[in-house]
């Protein structure tokens, strides 16, 4: 017992250390909009907009914001990526407002030519924008499939979609929500031939999509599911429950592996990419996955160090931000804050920095959410390179 406490202290002692290294790029209260005069989605609820989704490129930060409740009037925007540190820009919708009306409009017309609900974008070495558009409304209320999930591919230079990819109904599932995805161009060696892994959270599997053969198929595999014990979370001593399946993902090409992880589960897994490429499984075959390690707690974003194949993840209860190498078993502390590290919706290595969405999500969920208090932070890592403190207690990850 006397160990325990001691162990707890020096870890207090450490965490203390690690949360001076956060730079707090923005940070809103409520995310504000300026929808134009006649826009259709005139129900603006700013308490129901949470941000799930980072992605940078040039001058510009993607920001990708599902339709988890009503109100929502741009479900992808951006910030400029140079603003005064800890403000507040108004989101722009991307690419323009056109783009946002997708869903019932006022003739109670469906209509699906635009971007219905995003949750996370990705960018190509081609300077491309692929969104992936999940097509379902007011996923925590009511769950109301309005469109056909979708993939929207966006030339950067000009801001003009150059390609959509429906996905095909023997692929999806009633359920399914498409919630994350990877980019792997090494299989193949472009952009254009890349593959890309979808999460399907709510109808647990991972999709792939063969870009050069214009091809898609479905993975399937218990550990993609949500464990039941796992689906209450606690941050900050308030709790809420949400089986989600696999939605955490993260590639290492060096490795030729993906790892991830359903929100309800305090573990991470790992499949061979190999296995995800090589085209449909066939029936009752055997998937190879495998177990990585275990967690403290439960957590969403996952993200790699292409360098070193370090692997960043998010202890929920723990607020902190942690590493793990698959190659060393090295384990490290990289940040910790309750107030800045709370729900971390999204990790992203980005130029070499750990970049992370901080969301009050467990008030936005739970509907107590205030408007006096900052509840969404872009956040940057400072010194996240090779070389964190190496902790190896097995407190935050055991292999």
């Amino acid at each position: 017992m006397k160990n325990t406490i001691l162990l707890h202290i020096l870890l207090i002692t450490v965490l203390k250390t690690h949360a001076s290294n956060l730079d707090v790029v923005n940070q809103w209260n409520f995310l504000q909009f300026d929808p134009p005069y006649g826009f259709s989605a005139t129900d603006f609820r700013p308490e129901n907009s949470v941000f799930t989704g980072l992605e940078i490129a040039g001058d510009r930060i993607f920001i990708s914001i599902p339709r988890l409740r009503a109100g929502i009037p741009a479900t992808l925007s951006t910030i400029p990526r140079r603003t005064p540190k800890g403000s507040s820009p108004k989101p722009q919708p991307y690419p323009d407002w056109s783009y946002h009306g997708a869903g019932l409009n006022l003739d109670n017309v469906t209509v699906c030519s635009g971007l219905v609900s995003v949750y996370r974008t990705r960018l190509d070495s081609c300077g491309r924008l692929w969104v992936l558009d999940s097509g379902i409304m007011t996923s925590i209320d009511d769950f109301q499939r309005i469109c056909t999930p979708k993939l929207v591919v966006f030339d950067l230079k000009t801001d003009q979609p150059v390609r959509t990819v429906e996905f095909p109904r023997e692929i999806l599932r009633p359920a399914s929500l498409l919630a994350n995805l990877i980019i792997d161009e090494s299989v193949q060696g472009t952009c254009d031939s890349a593959f890309l892994y979808l999460a399907d959270t709510a109808a647990p599997g991972i999709i792939v999509y063969d870009a050069l053969r214009d091809r898609t198929w479905r993975v399937t595999h218990p550990s993609m599911f949500p464990d039941p014990n796992f689906a209450t979370y606690t941050i900050n001593g308030e709790s809420f429950t949400l089986p989600d399946g696999v939605v955490g993902l993260a590639h290492s090409t060096k490795l030729a592996t993906l790892f991830f992880q359903p929100l309800a589960t305090d573990r991470i897994f790992s499949i061979p990419t190999a296995t995800l490429t090589k085209g449909p499984p066939a029936e009752f075959e055997d998937i190879p996955v495998s177990l990585a390690g275990r967690k403290s707690s439960q957590g969403l974003g996952l993200t790699l160090n292409p360098q070193d194949d370090t692997l960043f993840f998010s202890p929920l209860t723990e607020t902190s931000m942690a590493s793990w190498n698959p190659l060393t078993n090295q384990q490290s502390l990289v940040a910790y804050d309750p107030d800045l590290i709370q729900f971390a919706s999204e990790l992203r290595w980005i130029e070499g920095e750990l970049w992370f969405l901080s969301t009050r999500f467990q008030k936005f969920f739970k509907r107590t959410v205030s408007p006096n208090e900052i509840n969404l932070r872009i956040v940057r890592v400072l010194g996240a390179a090779p070389g964190y403190q190496n902790l190896n207690n097995n407190l935050y990850f055991k292999k």
